[in-house]
């Protein structure tokens, strides 16, 4: 799996960092999506499809390999 963000379409809502704080945090200033792993481990993959699935604004995008 790998995982991006594009920070320019996020709106901040949080559901990411919530879902999976392993992976995704959020800027102090903005509350703009931070990608902490590209890369997760296979434990994470459920939740971080769960994440991006939840993203509002669309700004997750996650690649199965």
């Amino acid at each position: 799996m790998k995982v991006s963000v594009d920070q320019d379409i996020c709106c901040g809502a949080g559901q990411c960092a919530l879902l999976a704080p392993e992976v995704f945090d959020q800027r102090d200033e903005d509350g703009v999506v931070v990608l902490l792993d590209p890369d997760p481990g296979e434990e994470s993959h459920a939740v971080t499809r769960e994440a991006a699935d939840s993203c509002p604004s669309g700004a997750i995008v996650v690649a199965e390999n």
